[in-house]
């Protein structure tokens, strides 16, 4: 294989270039003592997409066993009633899927690097609020949170526990026919494959009688100006970037591989097949997530 540069060009000492394997090509083994000095160089800003929840039953994206999906856009949701009906439907029932996941180990580690001073941030892709339960603080949910939805018109928040009562009361005989959740096929965006006949009722806005949806970011929809100027400030802050889980395929998460590179910033990617930043990572590495953390613990966490 071709060598590459991942410790030259401004990362080394005094420009120093060692010469590592084609990072799209690196095993666990082989790429955790670079990915590792890398990392302790100075805090690093995290990244985190689905990948990183897998262990908690929490299923992937676009992983290589994800089977195929095309998740409704947010054009779709505010065109018509009947798209929004479809919509909640099997969200009410996905949405529990979400609630009643626990954080895994990969989340309590990151957690834990985080208090002792090696994590910048977490700008994580997820909005399955694990980070958070496992004890994290310096969060971006950059995707938006399940347990909330948004009026799209008065912006009032709702819980999303409260929401789905109203769903509930309007539409008593659902969960009756609702099938048991071993047989449901879920997604990481509180999705889920049921039965839909067409007949389910949506209320309005208690505040306003606008429009309710998630407070998630939909695909065709952007990512809050707040929550990105958030994320950029953590990467601007640290001296790398760690990427676990993501496969890089929106924008709203590449971009800020793209602003380290920029900055001269080393990338590390860990993540189990390919990603579309491979060609900018300093090192990558194709393992599951919790391999690599439980490997790399306690060298990165150590002084």
């Amino acid at each position: 294989m071709t060598p590459i540069r991942v410790l030259g060009a401004g990362y080394g000492p005094r420009g120093q270039e060692d010469v590592f394997p084609d990072p799209h090509a690196l095993t666990l083994e082989a790429g955790l003592s670079a990915s590792v000095e890398l990392l302790c160089r100075g805090p690093v800003a995290v990244v985190t997409g689905a990948g990183i929840s897998t262990d908690s039953g929490i299923p992937d994206y676009r992983g290589p066993d994800s089977a195929p999906r095309a998740p409704m856009t947010y054009q779709e949701f505010m065109a018509q009633a009947a798209n929004r009906s479809r919509y909640w439907a099997r969200n009410q029932v996905g949405w529990h899927h979400l609630a009643l996941a626990e954080p895994n180990a990969s989340h309590h580690v990151l957690a834990q690097l985080e208090a002792v001073g090696r994590i910048r941030g977490i700008i994580t892709q997820n909005i399955d609020r694990l980070h958070q339960r496992a004890g994290a603080f310096g969060v971006v949910d950059l995707h938006g949170r399940y347990d909330q939805v948004l009026c799209v018109e008065c912006r009032t928040v709702l819980q999303r526990a409260r929401w789905g009562q109203m769903l509930e009361a309007a539409n008593p005989e659902f969960e009756q026919h609702s099938r048991d959740p071993k047989d449901i096929e879920f997604a990481p965006d509180a999705d889920a494959e049921i039965v839909y006949d067409g007949r389910y009722s949506v209320p309005d806005c208690p505040v306003c009688g606008g429009v309710v949806k998630p407070n998630v970011v939909f695909f065709g929809e952007s990512a809050a100006t707040h929550d990105v100027a958030h994320a950029a400030a953590i990467v601007d802050s640290a001296q790398a970037v760690l990427v676990l889980g993501s496969s890089l395929t929106v924008h709203s998460g590449r971009r800020f591989v793209r602003r380290a590179v920029r900055a001269g910033k080393p990338v590390v990617i860990v993540n189990h097949g390919k990603t579309r930043s491979d060609q900018d990572a300093t090192v990558k590495i194709d393992a599951p997530v919790a391999e690599f953390l439980n490997a790399a613990q306690q060298l990165w966490g150590s002084d």
